[in-house]
């Protein structure tokens, strides 16, 4: 069950808060008696994995291809 608190609450005991949210506890911020936002930690984002892509796609040899004068011109802002 989850925790309501209003937002003036909220502010005030904003890192209490957090580190009961952290600690697994769900905690909603409410406004009046509306229910406006849910407290909940970040997740950590997964370890890169160097070339995890390999074989899914190919880069075509006209992709090193000089760019027409036309398009290099508005890639160089003219």
């Amino acid at each position: 069950m989850a925790t309501t608190v209003k937002m003036h609450e909220a502010k005030t005991h904003l890192s209490s808060l957090v580190a009961r949210a952290v600690g697994g506890e769900e905690i909603v911020i409410a406004r009046g008696d509306k229910a406006q936002v849910r407290l909940v930690p970040v997740e950590p984002k997964p370890k890169r994995v160097f070339g995890s892509m390999k074989g899914q796609f190919a880069v075509p040899d006209s992709f090193f291809d000089p760019l027409p004068e036309d398009e290099l011109r508005r890639w160089e802002g003219g």
